[in-house]
Formats: C-alpha cells, structure tokens, sequence
C-alpha cells in the first residue's frame, strides 16, 4: 500500500499534535528515495547544493536554473515526504513579482510542494505574495547564509537584546505572512525556545537547540561526506566518505592487478 504523502498543512498539524519534525536535505533521486524510505518527514532541496554539490565557497553562485533541475530529480523519487525548494540568492530579494515566478517555477516545472525563502520583517512583502499566489512557504530567520557577507561569516545570531528583538519581529512578520513553518538557524537555545512557544507554526531547528518542533541537518554533513569541520550542531551518524574512498580504492586495485573482471564477471 502506497504511503500517503505528507503536505504544508499535515506538517503544521504535527506542532499542534506533539509530533516532532525530521527535515532532511537531499539533492538527487537516489538519495531522496534513501531519506524518504527512512521515515524524513520533510525533504529540503537547499542552496547549500551550491557547496555539496556544485563545489563553491557559498550558497550565493547557485542559479534558479540549476535549483530547479536538482529539485525536480528529488521530486521523482516519487517520496513521502513533502519536497520545499530553496529558492536562491536573488531569485526574490529584488521584487515581489521576482519572488513569485520564481516560487512558480519551483512548484511548475521542478515539482517542488513548497519553497523556502530566507528573511523575516524585510521580506515579508515576498513571503505574503507568493503564499497568496497558492504556494506552501516555509521561513528561514537567524543565520541566514544567503546573508553572509552582511554577517561578516557564519556566525550565531541573536546574542544581545537588541538582535533577540529583532529575531521575535522576524519570527512574528514569517507568521503573518502566512508561512507553514519556519527555520531557526543559529541562535542561542533559549531564543529557539521562546520563539517556537510564541509560534502556532511548526519551527525547524538547526543550530537552534532542542525545543524546536523538528530539526534540519545537510545529508552530506550527517554522513560525513563533505569537506572540512562540520558546524558544532552537527552530529555525524556515519563515515560515508571513508566508505567509498576505500571501496573505490579496491576496484582501482583491482583493475591495475587485472582481477577485475574475473570469469565469472564475464559475458
């Protein structure tokens, strides 16, 4: 019996029901079909595609183009879990229609449920009009990498009164404009604390403490394939890297021994 397919209201539903939310990133079928059969409730196609994937220093390079491409591989999968596609640096920061073409083409031609934007209070004008236009939107404040050269790097947000403030009216403009849900990236545990109290909908933590309603974590980063230091919120359930570098250095090895292929690997 097929599984029945998750949605931006089931996600909502599950704060009101206690049930905690497992997000997930993927970037490809495979992967996707992988996280859906293992129970992830939501799956991100996010702009960090644009560092585990394309090879940059940053999320900012990556193109609607190439987000939708990869969202609409994910989408074949054929999953469970409800899709989002993040939409990239630019796609909507400018203006309001920006914004809504480019959530349509996640939705229109990648197949996406949902799209996620980066921003509270100054992007509320864009959250509103793409939620008007029939589209699911999830919410992303904090740590907003799209932002990074405003931050000066990736760094913690919230840490004094003044930014804490600040991050309530984003978590409260993310609300009104209609969102089903929203990301809380890097922040001290007490500020994810209080704003998920304060929000009727769902908020997604990563770098956000325990008491968010669900987490979000990059599927590179969980199983240790991917370059450098992971962030300190990480936590790695497997050694995926060190797996196929040795198993790709034994077909190597067996190639160059020429016992690869045997007889019995032969038509």
């Amino acid at each position: 019996m097929a599984r029945k397919k998750l949605t931006a209201p089931a996600i909502t539903a599950m704060k009101r029901s206690g049930e905690r939310i497992a997000v997930l990133t993927a970037y490809d079928y495979m992967t996707a079909r992988i996280i859906d059969g293992a129970g992830v409730d939501i799956i991100l196609v996010g702009d960090s595609a644009a560092m585990v994937v394309l090879g940059h220093e940053s999320t900012l390079p990556v193109t609607v183009d190439e987000m939708v491409m990869l969202t609409a591989a994910v989408v074949r999968a054929k999953s469970r879990a409800l899709v989002v596609g993040d939409l990239p640096f630019m796609s909507y920061q400018a203006d309001v229609g920006d914004a809504v073409r480019a959530a349509g083409r996640f939705v229109k031609d990648g197949g996406a449920q949902a799209v996620k934007l980066e921003g509270g209070v100054r992007v509320a004008d864009k959250l509103r009009a793409v939620v008007d236009a029939g589209i699911p939107v999830m919410g992303h404040i904090g740590l907003t990498p799209q932002s990074v050269h405003e931050f000066g790097g990736y760094r913690v947000q919230g840490k004094d009164e003044e930014a804490r403030d600040s991050l309530l009216r984003d978590a409260r403009a993310v609300e009104e404009a209609g969102c089903f849900s929203v990301v809380l990236e890097a922040m001290p545990r007490e500020l994810g604390r209080r704003i998920t109290e304060m929000l009727s909908i769902p908020t997604i933590g990563i770098g956000a403490g325990p008491d968010c309603d669900g987490q979000v974590l990059v599927v590179n980063d969980i199983l240790e394939y991917t370059e450098g230091r992971p962030a300190r919120f990480v936590r790695i359930y497997a050694d995926a890297g060190s797996v196929v570098e040795d198993a790709v250095g034994r077909y190597v090895a067996d190639v160059k021994s020429g016992s690869y292929p045997s007889d019995e690997e032969c038509y």
